[in-house]
């Protein structure tokens, strides 16, 4: 028995093709979108579709994934990431830059690449406690959004950064290209995120959720967007585009929470615009307090780009 996973088919992506739509919802890549497709293990509205099908806002898309192969157990297969850089590395850590389109690690139904393949390939030995195929990691960023990343390479950095992430003492700071201009320019949004009901892989502002708190600030604003700089309290799955669509000002390039996808598309944004930029903790080895950052990879440049010269 596959995988199967359902959601409705959000306004912004009426009239894609499948193939297209799949890669944006599941973070799926184009080609194993098309091959599901291609397998007849791809349906809208009951229907079975092919690759090439546009998709209808409102429609239950259903995909089938193929079960995991041989064993259910996952293993990290050494594979070269490009574009992934190295940051810092010493003998309890290694901070990566992580580029979009990377899993942080294996996962049922992911066949890309991931951050431990990647430093697996490297020659980098990461051993930890935990689950096999997640060794070292102790927090993630989604498949769609870029930046830094810490990973642990020994059991007391293990064991260290994961109660300081869980008890909420690591600084982390993201840049996010919002549509409109928040109001106001600084602000918090402390709301409960939850499984969106109905809607596998989403993710929205409901009473039951966990407790999540996002701060932000404006550092641009632009004809139709503004940048911001957010600081994480917490870190539930797609905190940032949830807290943002729930304030009316979704990531531009994110229309399963709501964005535009035609301002998305005329700034040449293929995901949601979000980047890790720092990440700041005490270090689990040496405890002195150390800080890492980022630049933006080129896609994000590019429609910051266009932004200034006004092209939009």
């Amino acid at each position: 028995m596959g995988d199967h996973r359902t959601v409705l088919v959000p306004d912004g992506l009426d009239g894609e093709r499948i193939d297209a739509t799949l890669a944006r919802v599941f973070g799926l890549s184009r080609t194993q979108a098309a091959t599901l497709a291609a397998d007849g293990r791809v349906s809208l509205d009951g229907a079975v579709v092919g690759k090439s099908a546009r998709a209808v806002a409102g429609a239950m898309l259903e995909v089938e994934l193929p079960s995991a192969p041989t064993s259910p157990t996952l293993e990290v297969v050494a594979e070269p990431v490009p574009g992934m850089r190295i940051v810092h590395d010493d003998d309890d850590i290694v901070v990566v830059d992580k580029p979009v389109g990377v899993a942080a690690h294996p996962s049922v139904g992911w066949t890309g690449p991931t951050v431990l393949g990647g430093l697996a390939a490297a020659g980098y030995r990461i051993s930890t406690s935990g689950a096999s195929e997640r060794q070292g990691i102790v927090s993630r960023l989604d498949v769609g959004t870029s930046g830094l990343m810490v990973v642990c390479k020994s059991e007391l950095a293990y064991s260290v950064l994961k109660r300081a992430f869980k008890e909420r003492t690591v600084d982390k700071t993201y840049h996010a290209l919002v549509q409109g201009l928040p109001d106001p320019h600084v602000g918090t949004v402390d709301a409960p995120i939850g499984r969106h009901p109905g809607h596998d892989y989403k993710f929205a502002v409901m009473d039951s959720g966990k407790h999540a708190v996002t701060h932000y600030e404006l550092l641009e604003a632009y004809r139709h967007a503004s940048l911001l700089e957010v600081h994480l309290e917490t870190g539930r799955t797609h905190q940032i585009r949830v807290h943002m669509a729930a304030l009316r000002h979704p990531c531009v390039g994110d229309p399963l929470y709501g964005a535009d996808p035609t301002l998305g598309a005329r700034l040449g944004l293929e995901r949601q615009w979000l980047h890790a930029m720092g990440l700041g903790f005490v270090h689990p080895g040496t405890g002195r307090y150390v800080e890492f950052e980022s630049t933006y990879p080129e896609d994000l440049q590019t429609a910051i780009d266009r932004l200034s010269e006004g092209s939009p």
